[in-house]
């Protein structure tokens, strides 16, 4: 039931963008505590469309920064987080060579009336199905 947006520049491989999205799902599950249902988007933006602050607190940014978002019924800790953020980050400095710095996160946090998988139903309205929580959390 997470939702992940994958902002980059354009130009990246297949394989590239399947890195980060594979990463990124992996270390929600790991450690947000998200069930394992897999909803991603991945956009390229041509480079004069995709704009940020190339020094802001201090953290250089390059044109390979990428913008990860995720929408998510929060359970998690923010010691939790931090554990998501750093590992994501290592992974992807480790697989792709990415910049630590070039990885830029947020997360939102939503309540359950904030979902419709589908047919316009409000689907948590009645709480989440045991089957979809964390099985550490029940």
């Amino acid at each position: 039931m997470p939702l992940a947006r994958i902002d980059l520049v354009a130009g990246k491989s297949v394989e590239y963008r399947r890195t980060i999205a594979n990463v990124v799902y992996d270390k929600m599950v790991e450690h947000l505590g998200v069930p394992e249902d897999r909803f991603q988007v991945i956009t390229e933006h041509k480079i004069e469309n995709f704009l940020y602050d190339p020094d802001y607190l201090g953290i250089h940014r390059s044109e390979n920064c990428v913008f990860i978002q995720l929408d998510f019924i929060d359970g998690a800790s923010p010691e939790q987080k931090a554990d998501f953020y750093r590992t994501v980050v290592d992974e992807l400095h480790e697989k792709l060579c990415l910049r630590r710095e070039d990885v830029f996160f947020n997360l939102f946090t939503v309540g359950t009336a904030d979902w419709s998988m589908g047919n316009g139903v409000a689907t948590y309205n009645n709480g989440v199905p045991t089957d979809r929580l964390d099985p550490g959390s029940v």
